[in-house]
């Protein structure tokens, strides 16, 4: 072992003493991602420490393991940019879409309220139409019926009149014939009592 790794060896295990707590507070406080902020600080101030240290102890080995633990972190946080761009992409277009899609929704309802509102509308004319026909029908039965009934009213005036005319008639010849009758018995009453006279006078006489 060279006279430099014996340093080199103490910094390391004065940085895991000092990492230790800090990686047990982000292991209970749920922190898995290396590349989250809190876990590239702590990696960005360790490589910060051993590049310091190195370049106290002039430890070219220790500066370059600085350097690229360095490079790592940046790579993390340059992930961890990318998936948070990428991330707000996403839910920028899911907020798109679920815009998208409301917008959509909406129209589809403002449709349906239309199509909706149109039915009523067609059924509440074709009522109307109906009822206007049925009131129609209703008129044309009620004029029909008015005029049937004035029909049979006069021929049942005119069949009334005829019989009252030929009841009247008839009294007439009755009349006529009853005095006929009247007239014809007074006569061969009259005839018949000057019978009886001349009779009566004949035998007188003998």
């Amino acid at each position: 072992m060279s006279l430099r790794a014996i340093p080199r060896m103490a910094v390391s295990s004065a940085i895991k003493v000092a990492r230790f707590p800090l990686d047990t507070a982000l292991k209970v406080a749920g922190v898995r991602d290396r590349t989250s902020g809190a876990a590239t600080a702590v990696d960005r101030t360790e490589a910060n420490v051993r590049e310091a240290a190195g370049t106290v102890l002039g430890d070219e080995t220790m500066v370059e393991d600085a350097d690229r633990r360095k490079t790592a972190v940046r790579q993390r946080e340059r992930a961890r940019g990318l998936r948070e761009e990428a991330e707000e992409v996403s839910e920028t277009a899911q907020e798109r879409t679920e815009r998208v899609k409301q917008e959509a929704d909406k129209r589809k309802e403002s449709a349906r309220k239309t199509a909706e509102t149109k039915r009523e509308q067609s059924a509440k004319e074709r009522e109307q139409k109906e009822k206007k026909a049925k009131d129609a029908e209703r008129r044309r039965k009620a004029s029909a019926e008015k005029a049937a009934a004035k029909r049979k009213e006069t021929a049942a005036g005119k069949e009334k009149r005829k019989k009252v005319a030929s009841l009247e008639k008839k009294s007439k010849a009755l009349a006529e014939e009853d005095k006929a009758l009247t007239a014809s018995d007074e006569s061969a009453r009259l005839a018949d009592a000057a019978a009886k006279a001349k009779a009566e006078r004949k035998n007188g006489g003998s």
